[in-house]
C-alpha cells in the first residue's frame, strides 16, 4: 500500500490543538476542547494534532488521551487529517495506537521517548516496533540533539513512516538530513518549531510547520504559510517579525511557557483555553502584559474572532 496522498497532506500546518482544563478540578472541559476543534475547523487547518505538546500530553492519563484523540476524530469527521500523539513505552504507545487507528485516525505522531538512557539502536527499535505494529502510518516527533540523524536515515525506507516532524533547530544539521534521505522514501519533513523556525527550515527542505498559534490567530499563521509557498519574501519576513515577539514569549523559561502563553492568549480573547496542569505555572504578571501589549498590537480582539 503506497502513503504518497498522505504523505502529501503534511505540506501545510499542523494545528496541535490544545486541551482546556476546568479552573477548580483541573478536569478535561470537553465542551471547551469541542469548542477549540470546530475554531480549528472554521478557519479551514487540514491537519489537527491531538496529544502534542502543545494538548499537554505528558499531563494526561492513558484514558485521557485515548479519549481526546476518539473525540477529535469524532469532531473532525473527515473534514482534516487527524493525527494522533501516541508515546511512553513501546507498549503503551502501540495501544494508543491502535485506540487511534480503531477511532479512525488517519496517522499516529510518536513522541520521542522520555527516558534517561536512549541509545541509537534502541531508538531506532523503538519507532520501528510502534511503526510497524500499526495499520495507520506514522510520524516520528524528533527532538533531542543528542541522538543521531542515523535514526531517521535508518527508518526512512519503511512504507509506514510518511513524515518527520524535526524540532532540534540546527539548519545546517537539518538541510544535510533532507538531502541524504533519498525523495523515493516519500518523507515529508515538518518544521516541529513553529513559525519562529519556519522560514529557515523551509529554505532546509521541510514542506510545512506545526503550530499552537492557530489555536487563537490562524489567519496570521496562514499567511506566512502561503508567503512562503509562493516564495514571496517580504510577506514572509512582514508575518515572522509581527508573530516573533509571540514566539519569544512561549519560549521562555526554557521553553516552558510554550502552552501557558497559548492558553492565556486564548482566553483573553474570550476562547475557552483553561488553565495548564502541573507542572506549568500560570502566567507571571509580566509575562501577561507583555502578552496583553503583543495582542493589541496585532488588533486581536473576541470582536475580530468573532466570539
Amino acid at each position: 500500500m503506497g502513503y504518497s496522498n498522505l504523505t502529501k497532506k503534511f505540506s501545510t500546518i499542523s494545528a496541535i490543538n490544545i486541551v482546556p482544563f476546568k479552573n477548580e478540578t483541573k478536569e478535561i472541559d470537553w465542551k471547551g476542547l469541542e469548542d477549540n476543534i470546530q475554531f480549528l475547523l472554521k478557519n479551514k487547518l487540514e491537519v489537527i494534532v491531538p496529544n502534542g505538546n502543545t494538548g499537554e500530553f505528558y499531563s494526561l492519563t492513558f484514558e485521557e488521551a485515548n479519549s481526546i484523540t476518539k473525540e477529535v476524530v469524532r469532531l473532525v469527521d473527515g473534514r482534516a487529517t487527524v493525527v494522533a500523539g501516541v508515546g511512553y513505552a513501546v507498549d503503551t504507545a502501540i495501544e494508543m495506537g491502535k485506540v487511534a487507528q480503531k477511532a479512525g485516525a488517519d496517522c499516529v505522531m510518536i513522541h520521542q521517548p522520555i527516558h534517561p538512557y536512549v541509545t541509537e539502536k534502541g531508538a531506532i527499535e523503538y519507532f520501528r516496533n510502534i511503526i510497524e505494529a500499526l495499520d495507520i502510518p506514522s510520524i516520528i516527533y524528533f527532538k533531542d540533539p543528542n541522538l543521531s540523524d542515523n535514526v531517521l536515515k535508518e527508518l526512512a525506507p519503511m512504507e509506514k513512516l510518511v513524515g518527520v516532524k524535526y524540532a532540534i533547530n540546527d539548519l545546517p544539521r537539518f538541510a544535510k538530513l533532507v538531502r541524504q534521505v533519498p525523495k523515493k522514501h516519500n518523507i515529508a519533513w515538518i518544521c516541529g518549531t513553529a513559525e519562529k523556525w519556519a522560514p529557515f527550515f523551509f529554505n532546509a527542505g521541510s514542506v510545512g510547520f506545526t503550530s499552537g498559534l492557530v489555536n487563537l490567530y490562524p489567519e496570521k499563521s496562514v499567511e506566512l504559510l502561503t508567503a512562503l509557498r509562493e516564495d514571496n519574501k517580504e510577506i514572509v519576513w512582514k508575518a515572522w517579525s509581527e508573530i516573533l515577539p509571540f514566539e519569544n514569549l512561549r519560549a521562555k523559561n526554557n521553553n516552558g511557557n510554550n502552552v501557558v502563553v497559548i492558553k492565556e492568549a486564548m482566553e483573553l480573547l474570550g476562547l475557552t483555553a483553561g488553565i495548564t496542569r502541573e507542572p506549568v505555572a500560570p502566567l507571571g504578571e509580566n509575562d501577561k502584559k507583555e502578552l496583553s501589549d503583543i495582542l493589541k498590537s496585532w488588533k486581536l480582539t473576541s470582536e475580530s474572532l468573532g466570539v
